[in-house]
């Protein structure tokens, strides 16, 4: 499947909660990523389905650092498109994300641990690399 960067970065394509077309996801698919959630540290229980379901990026949707509004407020897709990549809040996105990463080394399958990894650990890499060709595309 194809990526589908948000605009943090993140791998949605790859991202377990992620159920916009076309990554539809089973309800049982959702229970695990409830399950995931809980066991990585990201929420405190299991929480419903509807509630761990991910849209993608919406300027309405909550988000702790506030980049989907910030891409929505400057008209970009994500961050890699700002002449001001990497501002210090994706920098902080990038450190809060990665302090997950030893957690689900520990907790998680290899299997949970590689997607959680593309959907999530990866974001600078996704963004560096669109950068790069965004610059390329506009030289």
């Amino acid at each position: 499947m194809n990526r589908i960067i948000a605009a943090c970065g993140n791998d949605c394509a790859s991202c377990p909660r992620y159920t916009a077309h076309p990554c539809e996801k089973t309800d049982e698919e959702l229970r695990a990523a409830a399950g995931l959630w809980q066991k990585i540290g990201y929420r405190d229980r299991v929480v419903s389905k509807e509630e761990i379901s991910c849209m993608g990026c919406r300027p309405d949707n909550w988000c702790r650092y506030r980049i989907v509004g910030c891409c929505a407020d400057k008209g970009i897709n994500n961050c890699s498109e700002c002449r001001e990549f990497p501002c210090g809040t994706v920098k902080e996105c990038f450190e809060v994300t990665g302090s997950f990463e030893p957690k689900c080394r520990e907790v998680c399958t290899a299997e949970e641990y590689e997607r959680m990894k593309t959907a999530f650990f990866e974001k600078e890499r996704n963004l560096t690399e669109l950068r790069s060709a965004y610059q390329k595309g506009k030289a």
